[in-house]
């Protein structure tokens, strides 16, 4: 079983507190930021047990690979929503994601 938790690290970052997935079947961990100005990035971390926050990756708009979770991070061109998705997780995929929205 398969079964990140994520965190919002802003007050003006909204994301689902836990998502669950069966192993090797893919899911979307999405936020939304209705006040990012044009400026910030979309930073997206994760938190493996025992460990300190890992960036995955970061984009103001568009989308992204993300090699090391075999995945990809979408930004919408208006930079109010973004998804991070994981293609294939494993079970040491199983971790904290953050959302942050930032320089």
């Amino acid at each position: 079983f398969f079964s990140p938790s994520v965190d919002a690290v802003r007050a003006q970052v909204q994301q689902k507190m836990s998502l669950e997935t069966t192993e090797g079947n893919s899911i979307n961990i999405s936020c939304s930021h209705p006040k990012k100005q044009m400026e910030d990035y979309i930073h997206f971390y994760r938190q493996l047990q025992g460990q300190s926050p890992e960036l995955l990756a970061l984009a103001a708009r568009g989308s992204k690979d993300v090699l090391n979770v075999a995945g990809q991070l979408w930004v919408s061109e208006d930079g109010s929503s973004n998804a991070l998705w994981l293609g294939w997780p494993r079970r040491g995929d199983a971790a904290v994601y953050y959302c942050a929205l930032g320089p």
